[in-house]
C-alpha cells in the first residue's frame, strides 16, 4: 500500500456539492465552487479574508466570514490557501479585521522542526 502523502490523486482537496440548497453560498467565486471548506477551518485563527465582528447574545465577539471566498475559490487554489494558513495558526485577538489585513504568520524559531518532529512520532507511534 502506497503511503497517503505520495499521492498524486487530488481529489482529497475539494468538491463541489451541486445538490446544497445553499449554492452557492458565497457570490463572486471565479473556480470550481470548493465545498471542502464549507465551514472554514480558519474560523478561529487570524487570518486574511474579509470579515466582521458580532456580538452574540451570550456576549460573546465573533466573527462573520460570509464575505469570504477565498476557501472556496478553486479547488487547488482553496487547498493551497487553507493549508499555507495553518502552518502557522495564529488565534484570532476577537478584534475586527485590520486594514490592510493580517499578514500571514511567521513561524517561531525551531516551530518547524517541532512539528515535524510530533508529525513523527505520531506516524512511528
Amino acid at each position: 500500500m502506497e503511503p497517503k502523502d505520495t499521492t498524486t490523486n487530488e481529489a482529497f482537496k475539494g468538491f463541489t456539492n451541486t445538490n446544497c440548497p445553499f449554492l452557492p453560498c458565497h457570490p463572486g467565486v471565479k473556480r470550481a465552487f470548493n465545498c471542502l471548506f464549507c465551514y472554514c477551518p480558519l474560523i478561529g485563527y487570524d487570518c486574511p479574508g474579509p470579515y466582521q465582528t458580532y456580538t452574540d447574545r451570550n456576549g460573546l465577539v465573533r466573527k462573520d466570514c460570509s464575505a469570504c471566498t477565498l476557501p472556496h475559490d478553486g479547488h487547488e487554489q482553496s487547498w493551497n490557501f487553507i493549508q499555507k494558513w495553518l502552518e502557522y495558526p495564529q488565534p484570532w485577538s476577537g478584534k475586527p479585521q485590520t486594514d490592510p489585513p493580517t499578514p500571514r504568520p511567521k513561524p517561531l524559531p525551531g516551530a518547524a522542526e517541532a512539528v515535524a518532529a510530533a508529525h513523527g512520532q505520531a506516524r512511528h507511534g
